[in-house]
């Protein structure tokens, strides 16, 4: 499995590194404009290759990506990040407009995987830019920000994050969807195994998880200026979903038809991901606050799609 990580900042290095390390592809190029950075991740992770797996790690170009697998883009433009991811829509838009032909003409069977932000609008823009398949270009969507709702459940619940079944859906942003009534514990929802647990999940202890789960990247790049662990291990876990064709159901971010009457708009929801990429998505069922919530996402995420069409 040959993979091409667009960007050697914390993002792709990581990603690159923990690849490496879970023994997934037997070939990885990492490229940047930097080149003395890409060659000095590539030469680093090499020498960790030599003790976990065997991988071939290297720097290089575009052209390079050649019979690539997976190209998964990292980069960004190191914009200062606020309260809103979508204030770096307008920079990263360009940039997607400088690589993604390159992607396209040098490795055109590939499957795009990005994390580069605001990933649905970004995720869009790629689909437009390449002509690939919307099946073949996935964002992390709230794959991450799912696993910190259920981090927290667990936490609350006493119970490992793995036994819980929950979504958060919509844009990966402030206005996603952290859905409690798909939240479930051995097969109870979350509301009725608080009660069995004497342990109420009160609607203030509802708002505050989800304030947490929506804050939590913000808290993390205010404390260290930047986050990569969660994102690069998001972006793993859909690279193993398609290296092993698990045809699993991950919370990515593709292009929907309809959402909720919002046409042709990318977001986020449990899509079922493998070698072929993303297909068969699915709106759970919602109560009438999160359907309202849910298409209220879907609608700031077509107008900020609008927006960066004018770009």
């Amino acid at each position: 499995m040959k993979v091409g990580i667009i960007g050697a900042g914390f993002v792709g290095s990581t990603t690159a590194y923990t690849l490496v390390v879970k023994g997934l592809a037997q070939e990885i190029v990492l490229v940047d404009i930097n080149e003395v950075k890409a060659e000095a991740e590539a030469l680093d992770i090499l020498h960790a290759a030599a003790l976990n797996s065997e991988c071939d790690i290297k720097f290089g170009s575009y052209a390079d990506l050649n019979n690539a697998d997976i190209v998964i883009i990292t980069v960004d433009c190191q914009k200062a990040l606020t309260d809103s991811r979508l204030v770096l829509l307008e920079s990263n838009t360009k940039i997607m407009h400088q690589i993604v032909p390159e992607i396209a003409k040098n490795a055109p069977n590939s499957i795009i995987l990005i994390a580069t932000n605001p990933v649905d609008v970004i995720t869009k823009v790629v689909v437009d830019i390449s002509g690939f398949s919307p099946s073949k270009v996935i964002g992390s969507g709230t794959v991450l920000d799912t696993a910190r709702f259920r981090t927290l459940l667990g936490q609350y619940f006493e119970v490992s994050p793995q036994s819980v079944h929950a979504y958060v859906m919509g844009e990966h942003g402030a206005s996603s969807l952290v859905s409690f009534s798909n939240a479930y514990i051995g097969g109870l929802n979350v509301d009725n195994y608080a009660a069995k647990m004497n342990k109420p999940l009160t609607a203030e202890l509802k708002k505050q998880m989800a304030a947490d789960v929506i804050d939590a990247g913000f808290k993390i790049y205010r404390g260290k200026k930047a986050t990569y662990y969660g994102i690069a291990s998001s972006l793993i876990r859909i690279c193993e979903a398609i290296i092993k064709n698990e045809r699993k159901e991950l919370t990515v971010s593709t292009v929907h038809e309809d959402v909720l009457g919002v046409k042709d708009v990318c977001l986020s929801l449990p899509v079922i991901v493998g070698r072929n990429g993303a297909s068969r998505a699915v709106v759970p069922e919602l109560n009438a606050e999160e359907q309202q919530q849910l298409k209220k996402s879907a609608e700031i995420m077509k107008e900020a799609f609008n927006e960066a069409k004018k770009i």
